[in-house]
């Protein structure tokens, strides 16, 4: 597997499934309309995964053999990919996160690692954090806090500034936002938001629930250890 979710893996049909009952931001809503139809369309169009689906709609000049098709809409089609590209966020800088010493990321930086993507294949295993350490003289500690701001980057939607959020609230792991009660996190991360004034105006529960489901779908990669 890896920093992103596998897409090929998915299937048309499962993700026609998951859309139809996802939470998804009023802005997305129309991707539960006429899913059957519209996903009968891709399918006879030979597309088998998600993918494949993303490709064809990274390709401009689709979109408009797209549009002929009276099931599809440019509103719909942009928003579909939109959708798609949120599953492969991309990595946060390392320089980003509040809190990471400016000689902790001076050192990372000269390995050539500058954000999530390219540290999180250096720490998948404790011995990997350890050789890392070693390598860099930064502390185990230091290693491991990024490691869970890392891990926390890989679901969609999850920017340096909530992955601090996240980490400081307790739930530093992929592992631990997915099983997180909807409520609970909802009123940690409005505390941490009240204290520090990060967003402005309160966080949603939906948006809560919106995420903690995305977090679900993220592989666990890293291996981490209680003793760490």
């Amino acid at each position: 597997m890896g920093y992103y979710i596998d897409l090929e893996s998915i299937s048309l049909e499962s993700y026609r499934i998951k859309l139809e009952s996802a939470y998804l931001p009023p802005g997305r809503l129309i991707l539960k309309d006429r899913t059957e139809e519209r996903f009968g369309y891709f399918m006879h169009l030979g597309i088998k995964n998600v993918k494949e689906l993303l490709q064809l709609l990274r390709k401009k000049k689709n979109f408009g053999e797209l549009l002929k098709e009276d099931c599809f809409s440019e509103k719909y089609l942009t928003i579909l990919l939109r959708e798609l590209n949120s599953m492969l966020p991309k990595p946060n800088r390392i320089k980003d996160f509040t809190g990471i010493s400016a000689e902790v990321i001076l050192k990372l930086e000269k390995l050539g690692i500058k954000d999530t993507a390219g540290f999180f294949n250096r720490v998948k295993s404790r011995e990997d954090r350890k050789e890392l350490a070693s390598q860099t003289g930064i502390t185990d500690t230091d290693i491991l806090e990024l490691t869970g701001l890392s891990d926390l980057s890989r679901i969609k939607w999850t920017g340096p500034t909530f992955a601090r959020m996240l980490f400081d609230a307790g739930f530093d792991t992929v592992d631990k936002a997915a099983g997180a009660d909807y409520n609970d996190l909802h009123t940690r991360i409005n505390q941490i938001n009240k204290e520090k004034g990060l967003y402005k105006g309160q966080i949603g529960l939906n948006d809560i629930k919106i995420f903690i489901n995305a977090a679900k779908e993220v592989p666990l990669e890293i291996e981490y250890q209680e003793n760490e």
